[in-house]
């Protein structure tokens, strides 16, 4: 199990985010100190993923295992990522080790704010969060998880939201092609869409984030 550490700082930029709303949502959030930072602002900040039905020992353990593995991933892929956003991998590394210390530190005082689950079925009540976002998981599986799931995952994400989704990136992992039924999913949706070009690029091409807007 990969379980990635990405900072706040990562989170502004991927979704283009400026001031956040009363609460949110970090869908498949892994070892992210998003939420973390937000609650520290007056948010009421929730992460959900499959990773926090781990044991605390063995979460704290695949958290720390994740740093390096995910640097692999990388250098193994070398011609598929450019580094205009973070300057150097030094920088990168610098800020997933602080975000996976950010996260570690609030798991273990505030367990309440980080909720096993995971998608097509999350585990919270209708209209919960004002705003919901997802990064890294829809459309970067695309080949493994098919149109069906994305439908039901993006529906369930539009349900647990009072007023917008977020979903970071819209290409396939590993050479960044574009998913092929993106365009009919769209318009399967019962809510607006919009794709919006974010202030990131880390995977070549991937500088865009998928707005559902619900009001």
């Amino acid at each position: 199990m990969l379980v990635t550490s990405r900072s706040y700082a990562e989170y502004e930029a991927m979704f283009d985010l400026s001031e956040l709303p009363d609460s949110v949502l970090d869908c498949c959030a892994g070892g992210a100190s998003f939420t973390a930072e937000a609650a520290a602002r007056g948010v009421d900040a929730v992460a959900v993923d499959p990773a926090y039905e781990l044991p605390a020992a063995e979460l704290v353990d695949t958290v720390r295992r994740s740093l390096p593995a995910g640097s692999r991933i990388v250098d193994q892929h070398a011609d598929s990522f450019v580094w205009t956003w973070y300057g150097d991998p030094g920088r990168k590394d610098e800020l997933r080790i602080e975000a996976a210390d950010r996260f570690l530190q609030d798991v273990a005082v505030a367990p309440e704010r980080y909720v096993p689950g995971t998608l097509p079925e999350l585990p919270f009540g209708d209209r919960r969060f004002e705003l919901v976002l997802c990064s890294h998981l829809l459309f970067t599986w695309a080949d493994k998880y098919d149109r069906d799931w994305h439908l039901a995952a993006l529906r369930e994400l539009i349900r647990v939201s009072s007023s917008e989704v977020r979903i970071f990136p819209l290409v396939n992992q590993g050479a960044g092609d574009p998913v092929e039924f993106l365009p009919d999913l769209l318009e399967a949706l019962p809510v607006r869409s919009e794709i919006r070009k974010v202030p990131y690029e880390f995977q070549v091409g991937a500088d865009e984030m998928l707005v559902l807007s619900l009001d």
